[in-house]
C-alpha cells in the first residue's frame, strides 16, 4: 500500500445523500463537498460515486456553483448508502516491475463500523464495482477493515489502533496476531504499530486518521490535547507516549511532531470527533479541516512545514463534522500507475 503522498491518478468521493447522517443539518453538506472537489480539482482528477445520471446532474449543479472545472471530474454509477468513501471505497496496492507500476484493489468487508448504521449493502460492494469498471485486479481478504483505521508510510510500516481493529464488532474470530497476518498479506507491510484508544465522539471506535498520521516515511504528526481537564487529554497523551518508543521498519526511531487539537465542538449536546489529523494529502495540496478555532492557523502552519512542496489549505468543516467524519473520511486516493 503506497503512502498517501505518493502520486495520485485521482481522488474518489461518494456524494452525500443520506440526510440521516447529518440529522437536521444536511443542507450545507453538499456545498462542503463541492468546496473539497474544487480544491482537489486543481491537483488531480476527481472521481465521484453517484447512483445514476439524474443524481450526477444534481451534483453538477453544486460543482458548477463552486466553479469546479467539469473536465476535472468523472462520475461513476456506483450507488452508495453513505458518503464515507475512506471506509467503503477501494484500498489500492501497487507493485513495481521492470519500470512499470501495477495496481490492484483490496475489497475488505464493510459493516458500517460494527453494524451501527444499516443498511450498508451498496457501500460494501463499491470496491468490487470499481474494479470491474476499471479492469483492476481485485483481492478479497474476507475480513472487515476500514480505510480510516490504517495509515502507512509506503515503506512497510503501518499504524492502527487496538480500539478499532481488536473490537469484537469487526472480526470477533480473529486475535491480534491473525489480524496482523492479514495486514501483512494484503497491504505488503512488515512493521505494525499499535496505538490505544480514539478520541471522544468517534463512532468508528478509534480510527487512526483522527489521531496520528504519517507525513513522511520516518515522521508522523499526532494529535495532542493541551488542556488537562479535557476528556481527550489522557487518551492522546497515552498514544503520544507509545509513539516515543516505536521503531520504523528498519529499526530507526519514529520522528513525532505534535499537532494541536481544536478544542471541543458540540452539536445538540453531542461532542463531535474534531481533529486536525483528519487531513488529506493530494498531489499538490494538503486539505486540512478547520473548526473556527484559534488553533486552526497553528495546525495549518505545522502541516505546511511538513509538506513544503504542497499548498496547505484549511477548509471549514464545522458543518461536515456533524456527520462524525471530516475531510480524510470522505476522500480516498487512487495511486498513479506508470505503464
Amino acid at each position: 500500500m503506497p503512502a498517501e503522498w505518493e502520486p495520485h491518478e485521482a481522488t474518489w468521493l461518494s456524494w452525500p445523500h443520506k440526510e440521516a447522517s447529518w440529522p437536521g443539518a444536511f443542507e450545507p453538506v453538499p456545498h462542503v463537498f463541492a468546496r473539497i472537489a474544487k480544491a482537489l480539482s486543481g491537483s488531480e482528477l476527481v472521481r465521484i460515486n453517484v447512483a445514476d445520471e439524474v443524481f450526477a446532474d444534481r451534483v453538477r449543479d453544486f460543482l458548477n456553483a463552486e466553479g469546479v472545472d467539469p473536465d476535472a471530474v468523472r462520475f461513476h454509477f456506483n450507488p452508495t448508502d453513505d458518503a464515507w468513501v475512506r471506509d467503503h471505497g477501494p484500498i489500492y496496492v501497487v507493485r513495481d516491475r521492470e519500470g512499470k507500476r501495477e495496481r490492484a484493489i483490496n475489497d475488505w468487508g464493510y459493516n458500517a463500523w460494527g453494524n451501527k448504521y444499516p443498511p450498508y449493502d451498496n457501500d460494501d460492494v463499491v470496491p468490487t464495482r470499481i474494479a470491474e469498471e476499471m479492469g483492476e485486479r481485485l483481492f478479497t481478504p474476507g475480513i472487515v477493515m476500514e480505510g480510516g483505521s490504517i495509515d502507512v508510510n509506503g515503506r512497510g510500516t503501518l499504524l492502527t489502533t487496538e480500539a478499532c481493529l481488536l473490537n469484537p464488532n469487526r472480526n470477533p474470530h480473529l486475535d491480534k496476531s491473525r489480524i496482523e497476518g492479514y495486514l501483512r498479506d494484503y497491504l505488503g507491510v512488515s512493521n505494525i504499530l499499535w496505538l490505544g484508544d480514539g478520541i471522544v465522539g468517534d463512532d468508528t471506535d478509534g480510527h487512526i486518521d483522527d489521531l496520528t498520521r504519517f507525513v513522511a516515511a520516518d515522521t508522523v504528526v499526532t494529535a495532542i490535547e493541551e488542556d488537562p481537564q479535557d476528556e481527550n487529554y489522557e487518551i492522546l497523551m497515552a498514544n503520544y507516549e507509545r509513539l516515543q518508543t516505536m521503531k520504523l521498519e528498519d529499526g530507526s526511531p519514529l520522528r513525532v511532531v505534535r499537532l494541536p487539537m481544536p478544542g471541543p465542538v458540540w452539536f445538540k449536546d453531542q461532542r463531535l470527533p474534531v481533529s486536525y489529523a483528519n487531513f488529506y494529502i493530494a498531489n499538490r495540496k494538503v486539505l486540512v479541516p478547520t473548526y473556527r478555532h484559534e488553533n486552526d492557523v497553528k495546525a495549518c502552519q505545522i502541516l505546511q512545514k511538513c509538506f513544503p512542496d504542497r499548498e496547505v489549505i484549511g477548509l471549514d468543516c464545522t458543518e461536515l463534522i456533524w456527520g462524525l467524519g471530516s475531510i480524510h473520511c470522505v476522500t480516498q486516493q487512487q495511486p498513479a500507475v506508470f505503464r
